[in-house]
């Protein structure tokens, strides 16, 4: 049975390029685990697939099982915090796993260019909602590309197929919760202005709407974290409070997520002979001090965006959790 297991989903969309939303949608993803959910990722951003370089695991490939492709494990489940003792390094609480589906593993190389007309795009689509063997995952999060095209539309007609936006029936009748969009925009007029449409496809399409994120609202100083407004803020909450939606928060440009995110590149990749090219010379010796081998997720809570979405995370499981009346 398609999407067997998943109990709630939630789209990750926007109506403007270069907003952010595979790295809310990462960053979402690992605040979720670490409220002891099993999260899943499907990137349907075909063109331009981002999430497999995010998590650092762009070598990996997809493999096939009796019941499907399986999705690609970014990180395990902790149980108990005796578990997380034994480990690395310890966590305060259990956490939930982590795994990931993405055309971009699918790939030969990163270049590659994915040049489809609409038609075998809704196919592919399509496939990664009925082929993928999640198991139990208590939240699938889906990664979209910008625009209400065809991707869009595929996504919205099979998702309303293959699960429910009412929380009821979906415990009823065992399919999964279509739990709805966050939206993301940036603080500028010119973003806001092509979100709107956005939430006007969710309107038609009746998918729900559980919020708006700022993204990029500002800058976080690596050392404090204090935040300045270096261009503007505030016009996601403006347009929040004109489309009648809640509003989630400000998420500022924090140098630490990029740090992380680019760190998870192999040594030896092409990066790191670009260096050699530009310069002329090795990278410097604190770059090539020994890796730090802890999982993505438990470097992500150093970071000053975690506390932020750690408390998105926390909105959205518990206006779950007032829906359905359960623990989710």
């Amino acid at each position: 049975m398609p999407l067997d297991g998943v109990k709630n989903i939630v789209l990750v969309l926007s109506g403007k390029g270069g907003v952010g939303k595979s790295s809310v949608t990462l960053q979402l993803a690992l605040a979720l685990s670490l409220q002891g959910k099993s999260v899943g990722i499907l990137d349907i951003d075909l063109t331009g697939p981002s999430i497999p370089r995010l998590v650092g695991l762009e070598d990996a490939k997809i493999t096939q099982s009796p019941g499907g492709w399986l999705p690609v494990p970014v990180h395990d489940a902790v149980t108990t915090q005796s578990d997380s003792a034994s480990s690395s390094s310890a966590s305060p609480q259990p956490r939930g796993s982590l795994r990931c589906m993405s055309l971009g593993f699918l790939l030969r190389d990163r270049g590659d260019a994915v040049i489809w007309r609409g038609p075998k795009k809704t196919a592919m689509i399509r496939q990664f909602l009925s082929d993928v063997s999640w198991g139990v995952t208590d939240y699938l999060l889906i990664d979209t590309p910008p625009g209400t095209s065809d991707e869009h539309i595929a996504l919205a007609e099979q998702l309303l197929t293959l699960s429910t936006t009412d929380a009821a029936a979906a415990a009823q009748g065992n399919l999964p919760h279509l739990t709805g969009a966050v939206l993301v925009t940036t603080p500028q007029a010119v973003a806001t202005s092509d979100v709107r449409k956005e939430a006007n496809f969710c309107v038609k399409t009746s998918i729900p709407v559980l919020g708006v994120i700022e993204n990029m609202a500002g800058y976080a100083c690596p050392c404090c974290g204090e935040v300045s407004n270096l261009f503007s803020s505030g016009g996601g909450e403006v347009m929040a409070q004109q489309l009648s939606i809640p509003f989630l928060g400000r998420v500022p440009v924090d140098v630490k997520f990029g740090e992380l995110v680019e760190g998870n590149m192999e040594a030896g990749s092409d990066d790191e002979d670009e260096y050699e090219d530009m310069t002329g010379q090795d990278k410097p010796a604190e770059a090539l001090a020994e890796p730090d081998t802890r999982p993505l997720v438990e470097k992500y809570k150093e970071g000053w965006s975690y506390p932020r979405f750690e408390e998105f995370a926390r909105t959205i499981i518990g206006g779950v959790q007032a829906t359905t009346g359960a623990q989710q």
